[in-house]
């Protein structure tokens, strides 16, 4: 931003204040100018403080031309050096104050990973994911559980979903929605025959309850017996639950609990984070053409990532990044790859600046 739009956000600033002081402000516009106001004053300390540091160095610069000891020369360097790490710092403040993220990348996730083309091996993969993710998650003191699972005869998994909670967990694993296809030679396979399978995996917000409001008439729970793993008791008892909102079509179920009620309380968390992801979804549509669903089809064309196991090689398509470390990457060591796409996102704001009409 220019010096003079500075100017219009301090201006607009105290025009704010000055009228927050009026008591003939209504409620809704008193919170609609508080709101501006709480944004602004951030902007203009966070501004304020970089000008402060700005005349700090130029200052430093100034004395250090003029100085004539020779023993004070290291201290001017000394003290140019922190003004610029300084500086650094409270430029990526302003940055963040200018192009904030969104408020729902502080929640927990409801990550699913499904097996999509290559059967049995698609399935391997899919568990594969699982613990790549799990590391990853326990890595950043995250919080994993399972939600509910459905497991082949070869200990893959048909689809899973992670209830992974702690903070910022769905700023760093969004955009690993998609489809992730593996090039490798599966453990099924006699002939050494390199195989091309995918996973998709889809991540939804943990919803808060002011975030989505579901009426209990919109909604058919269905109670059951479960089926598989589980012992004497889940599998004779009416113990799982399945919620279908009817108004969008969306379904969930759950079993893995032994108590109806616990799985019922589970699969509404999840129903009420798909559709908070769906809202949101629509939310965006009309701000970027690119947002498409999640998943697509499970097709291999449509990849976000590819593990090429015969070379080590992990490929990100989302910013072209190429790593040769795929076996360190699957233990869960996935933060630079995690970092590189928060990075490009980040990028992708500064189009959009919170500072409308003339301030942007």
């Amino acid at each position: 931003m220019t010096t003079a739009q500075w100017e219009d956000v301090k201006k607009r600033h105290d025009a704010i204040a000055e009228e927050l002081g009026s008591p003939k402000l209504d409620t809704a516009k008193r919170h609609e100018l508080q709101k501006e106001y709480a944004t602004l004053h951030d902007l203009v300390a966070a501004y304020q403080a970089l000008q402060d540091l700005e005349k700090a160095r130029q200052d430093s610069i100034a004395q250090a031309a003029e100085n004539t000891d020779p023993d004070m020369a290291p201290l001017f360097v000394e003290e140019q050096q922190d003004i610029e790490k300084q500086l650094a710092q409270q430029t990526k403040e302003l940055d963040k104050l200018l192009y904030p993220p969104s408020p729902i990348d502080d929640h927990s996730v409801f990550l699913e990973i499904r097996a999509g083309t290559g059967g049995q091996e698609a399935a391997l993969f899919a568990s594969d994911l699982h613990t790549m993710y799990t590391n990853y998650a326990l890595s950043k003191g995250w919080k994993v559980s399972v939600d509910s699972s459905s497991t082949t005869d070869l200990g893959g998994f048909r689809e899973i979903v992670l209830h992974i909670k702690g903070k910022g967990v769905f700023g760093h694993l969004k955009h690993e929605s998609g489809v992730h296809r593996v090039q490798r030679v599966p453990s099924t396979e006699t002939a050494g025959r390199i195989h091309t399978s995918t996973a998709t995996v889809a991540v939804l917000p943990e919803a808060d309850d002011v975030d989505v409001t579901i009426n209990p008439a919109d909604l058919r729970i269905d109670v059951y017996r479960a089926s598989g793993a589980g012992g004497q008791h889940v599998n004779t008892t009416d113990s799982a639950v399945r919620i279908t909102h009817i108004p969008t079509g969306v379904v969930v179920a759950c079993q893995d609990e032994r108590s109806q009620h616990k799985n019922k309380a589970k699969a509404m968390k999840l129903l009420q984070s798909r559709i908070l992801a769906a809202q949101l979804e629509r939310q965006h549509e009309d701000m970027s053409k690119q947002r498409k669903e999640q998943v697509g089809s499970g097709q291999r064309s449509e990849k976000v990532r590819t593990y090429n196991y015969p070379q080590n090689r992990i490929t990100d398509h989302q910013v072209e990044m190429t790593l040769n470390r795929l076996d360190i990457i699957m233990e869960g060591d996935l933060d630079e790859i995690v970092q590189a796409l928060m990075a490009k996102e980040h990028e992708d704001r500064r189009a959009q600046s919170v500072l409308k009409g003339s301030f942007a």
